[in-house]
């Protein structure tokens, strides 16, 4: 009878890649829980508990069995033709492939036979005996080592001197118990046993013996001073930040970055956050360099302000948990000063020399070796920001300065050895060379890349640049063949179109034509460097990604109706708003029906120019809906020329009578042709009328 109990299975390592170790646990933990289930060790609902910290993977899974049940199988061994004689006799040929399953000619009579496709076979029913719980991990462990998503493998010898594995870094040890049990399993040159290592410095015993499954992390915190879950520490870290900061006092917060927590819960086994503080002087640098550098180099945490203003405090989070924890914040002081001094420095030499005079400069780092140098993709950003100017009423002037300066900041110390202050810098550096407001907060502003709360535009020739240097990359690199494929996106196309619409949504009715911009954009290319389809397949492009950025909260298929018309961007929610409130009416069905019906027939045969002339019309149903249509129509393109278009939607409720009573009574397709013409006339204008918002025919069922 199998014994179930509880499993821990621990691989005890040299220090793992810190940003990778969350990824890494819950993979081991996952892939080696379903090696578990799929071989059915471990039952589907069982619990898993995944742990990671720096020098350790492991999982505790609930529920495992010692051996698994023994399950029926049922396998086709061949046609029956095949495998029996005439006088029904055993062939060679099925007698070999029983040999090769454990069985003779004894079981022949015991075969069962069933129609496989259009012939019968011969199938041999047997028990295959349940995995015992140590082959089973075996494999499952192997194939959880193999899983691993690990970003780069190093070889190394074992203590024998001459066997070489490959893995993420150096294992050292191996628990595997099942219960009290040791399971017999190896992996990476390691025996399981039931010991691993604590804390490095802070372990009550440099081996710390785990006797039972369900004790690990209990028993890794007391004896070991390690906490095993990443969650947990994670946790952990969390409480210690408040309560640090809280005793700071002054309402100061540490600042919020989840990808620097989880960074330093993986670098610490034992957490213990500690203040620290460096001279005020520094803060004179922006306090976008201060605060990068603490993270990126020291991996601290800021203290900011309630106004999210930077203080002269930070919080470590340190490894030990020392009585006197001076020593360690000392340290910690000593080395942030020199990293603040060299920010200050490369802040200070960069306003020796204006951003004006660096843009030469660009004219000699090279862009992309089709596309030109950054001095020539200047230029015809700065084209795009004027032509972008003159349509959405911004100062033509200051958009081209801005676009001039844009880019400058990438020849600067503090960029070039943080990056990621693109445009923050450039910002400051205009500021402080006397530009004008507007062109400063646009360059500081360009790179911004979530504006998802922002609602209204503070600064015009900050969307003007925006669109322009979106507009010149989604153009440029399109055409000349570099478009997103798959999830691969190198260049950030998506997540530039979303910011094109973003910036059309912000201005709003002033927003300029998308076609005649990309189209603009285009231009200032030499001529024949992009592909001729450039314009149109970026315009779909933008507008695919409206679809995916809205089908979530409104609906594939009310989204779908409205981009189907790829109306203007900046109109697409509200008249989504508007299908929403149609979708609402009793009439919203029978009308989509109905338009899908007038679609279908005006596919096949186009609707000629004109109204319908009313001495052609035969029917009373079809003089309703021409009558319908005098009195209605006006009122319905008057409420759609006034973007009313929840209004214009909901004045078509009317037409569904007319609509029912003219397809019921009236047969469009006769063969007086111009009887047929003049009706298809009217479907082709009432089609104009009751599609101006969105694609009706696409909500019908």
């Amino acid at each position: 009878m199998s014994v179930n109990n509880n499993l821990l299975v621990e691989l005890f390592v040299e220090e793992l890649p810190p940003k990778a170790l969350k990824r890494l646990g819950e993979s081991f933990a996952s892939v080696l829980a379903d090696g578990l289930k799929a071989q059915g060790l471990a039952a589907a609902d069982s619990v898993v508990t995944p742990f990671a910290s720096p020098r350790r993977l492991a999982v505790h899974v609930a529920n495992v069995a010692a051996r698994a049940a023994d399950k029926p199988v049922s396998q086709k061994l061949m046609p029956v033709s095949v495998g029996l004689d005439a006088d029904g006799q055993p062939t060679p040929a099925l007698l070999k492939r029983l040999a090769a399953l454990g069985a003779d000619a004894s079981v022949v009579p015991q075969l069962k036979r069933a129609i496989d496709g259009k012939a019968e076979a011969l199938f041999f029913d047997s028990v295959q005996a349940g995995a015992e719980l140590a082959a089973g991990l075996q494999k499952a462990l192997e194939e959880a080592l193999a899983k691993l998503p690990i970003p780069k493998v190093m070889g190394y010898q074992l203590a024998d001197g001459w066997t070489t594995v490959n893995f993420v870094r150096p294992a050292h040890g191996l628990v595997a118990l099942h219960g009290d049990s040791v399971v017999p399993v190896s992996v990476l040159g390691l025996s399981a046993g039931n010991t691993t290592q604590g804390h490095r410095f802070e372990a009550r015993h440099k081996i710390v013996t785990i006797q039972n499954a369900d004790a690990y992390a209990e028993v890794l915190e007391r004896d070991g001073a390690v906490i095993a879950g990443f969650a947990d520490r994670r946790a952990e870290i969390s409480l210690q930040l408040k309560r640090a900061a809280e005793e700071v006092g002054g309402g100061v917060a540490p600042i919020d970055d989840d990808a620097l927590l989880d960074e330093v819960t993986a670098l610490v086994e034992r957490p213990n956050v500690l203040v620290g503080t460096f001279e005020e002087r520094f803060l004179e640098v922006p306090q976008e360099c201060l605060i990068l550098t603490m993270k990126a180099n020291q991996k601290y945490f800021p203290l900011l302000d309630a106004d999210g203003r930077l203080t002269n405090r930070f919080l470590i989070v340190s490894n030990i948990r020392p009585a006197d924890a001076s020593a360690v914040v000392g340290g910690n002081e000593r080395v942030v000063r020199p990293r603040l001094a060299d920010a200050k420095f490369f802040f200070d030499q960069d306003r020796k020399k204006s951003l004006a005079s660096r843009v030469p400069g660009l004219s000699k780092v090279v862009y992309h070796n089709k596309l030109g140098t950054q001095g020539e993709r200047v230029e015809r950003v700065r084209a795009i920001a004027r032509w972008v100017a003159e349509r959405i009423g911004c100062d033509v002037k200051l958009a081209d300065r801005a676009a001039e300066l844009a880019k400058a900041d990438l020849l600067t110390d503090m960029v070039g050895e943080f990056p990621e202050l693109q445009g923050i810098m450039g910002g400051y550096y205009a500021r402080h060379d006397g530009e004008d407001a507007q062109v400063a907060d646009a360059i500081a502003t360009q790179y911004l890349v979530r504006r998802d709360e922002t609602t209204a535009v503070s600064n015009l020739v900050g969307e003007a640049l925006t669109i322009a240097d979106r507009v010149e990359t989604l153009v440029g690199i399109w055409g000349i063949g570099l478009k997103p494929t798959g999830d691969k996106d190198p260049f950030a196309l998506r997540r530039h179109a979303l910011s094109v619409i973003k910036s059309f949504e912000l201005i709003g009715n002033k927003s300029p034509d998308l076609t005649a911009l990309l189209s603009f954009a285009a231009s200032v290319f030499p001529q024949g460097l992009l592909a001729e389809s450039t314009v149109d397949e970026v315009r779909q492009f933008i507008y695919e990604r409206y679809w995916n950025q809205l089908a979530p909260s409104y609906g594939a298929t009310t989204v779908e109706s409205v981009i189907a018309l790829q109306p203007p961007l900046q109109e697409v929610v509200a008249r989504l708003r508007a299908v929403v409130e149609f979708q609402k009416l009793p009439e919203a069905a029978a009308l989509a029906a109905a338009n899908k019906r007038i679609v279908n027939i005006l596919k096949k045969s186009p609707a000629p120019e004109g109204e319908a002339k009313m001495g052609l019309l035969r029917e009373d149903a079809e003089r309703a809906l021409v009558h319908w249509s005098i009195e209605h129509a006006p009122a319905i393109r008057d409420a759609f020329v006034q973007r009313d278009y929840t209004g214009a939607l909901v004045r078509m409720a009317a037409l569904r009578e007319p609509v029912d009573r003219f397809f019921d009574e009236v047969m469009v397709n006769v063969e007086d042709e111009e009887v047929r013409q003049n009706r298809l006339a009217l479907l082709g204008r009432l089609a104009e009328v009751m599609n101006q918002v969105a694609d009706i025919s696409r909500l019908s069922a």
